[in-house]
């Protein structure tokens, strides 16, 4: 068994959260989830995990004690969504991640953050870059820079992560709110709905499974130092193209105003130098999935 830490995982009742909890107590670690339940569910909760719930600007309150790594999942995570709430982001992301900066410097840890990959994104034909589409983006993005500079100013360890549409068990479906595409197009195949597409659909993106998802963020903690571990399926598809995978039966929307045509530069050269290998295929997750149709 690997050398038991302390470790913290905000948003550790969110999709990637509980996931990456599940792990670290397999691992046998001794982890608290630090959660306001703004999207996380009580029934993500794991065995064996200690949930507090709480704003993560209160970090310092609901959490006493020094943990050896805390992995900052616990933020707002909607591009389009945002563009209606940004106060929400701002006391979310910024206020929110601020508070856990401070308690990072004070306890002297590692810190994983995890970062948004719409950074990535260049500028679209309005000249609009990934970073600069909605509140969301460009908070998640200032965020990572204060967070580099922390770590500088403080001497402090560190490393961030960026994630690629991420899917699996837990997710949450209706990307109208605060859902992702490949849950949303499950549940509509499955009850015979059509599915959902933004014009024009040939914008693609890179979907990458939970498990290999989390066997990155695992590795970046015991191994990572720095910026840009992208975690991500070597293998990009237009939302089309996935939504044909699972069915022809197909209703176009019209493109909102963060609609990008790519999924931006991935590198995950230092997340596989780190020994991280893609282990499921988004063509066979769809096909398990239409198998309970038959």
């Amino acid at each position: 068994m690997k050398d038991r830490k302390f470790i913290l995982v905000t948003g550790g009742a969110g999709f990637i959260g509980s996931h990456l909890c599940a792990r670290l107590v397999k691992d046998g670690h001794h982890v608290i989830s630090l959660d306001n339940y703004f999207t996380g569910s009580r029934e993500n909760h794991v065995s064996g995990v200690d949930y507090r719930e709480g704003h993560t600007k209160d970090i310092e309150k609901h959490v006493p004690e020094t943990p050896d790594l805390i992995y900052h999942l616990g933020e707002y995570s909607r591009v389009a969504k945002s563009l209606k709430e940004p106060a929400l982001v701002f006391d979310l992301n910024i206020i929110g991640t601020f508070g856990v900066l401070e308690f990072w410097s004070k306890k002297k840890c590692k810190l994983v953050y995890a970062g948004s990959s719409t950074k990535m994104v260049g500028a679209r034909a309005d000249g609009t870059h990934g970073r600069d589409l909605a509140p969301y983006t460009w908070m998640k993005a200032a965020n990572s820079e204060l967070l580099q500079n922390y770590a500088h100013w403080y001497g402090l360890p560190y490393a961030i992560t960026y994630f690629y549409n991420v899917y699996g068990p837990g997710e949450r479906a209706g990307v109208e709110d605060y859902g992702t595409l490949i849950e949303t197009f499950r549940q509509q195949y499955l009850a015979n709905q059509p599915l959902t597409v933004r014009e024009p659909g040939t914008q693609t993106r890179a979907f990458t499974y939970i498990d290999d998802t989390v066997n990155g963020i695992v590795l970046v903690g015991e191994k990572g130092l720095g910026n840009e571990y992208g975690i991500a399926a070597k293998e990009a598809f237009s939302l089309i193209d996935v939504a044909h995978l699972f069915s022809d039966d197909i209703t176009m929307l019209p493109p909102t105003s963060t609609t990008r045509a790519e999924a931006g530069s991935i590198d995950t050269t230092s997340l596989r130098q780190l020994g991280w290998k893609q282990t499921v295929y988004l063509p066979d997750y769809i096909k398990e999935v239409k198998k309970q149709k038959e």
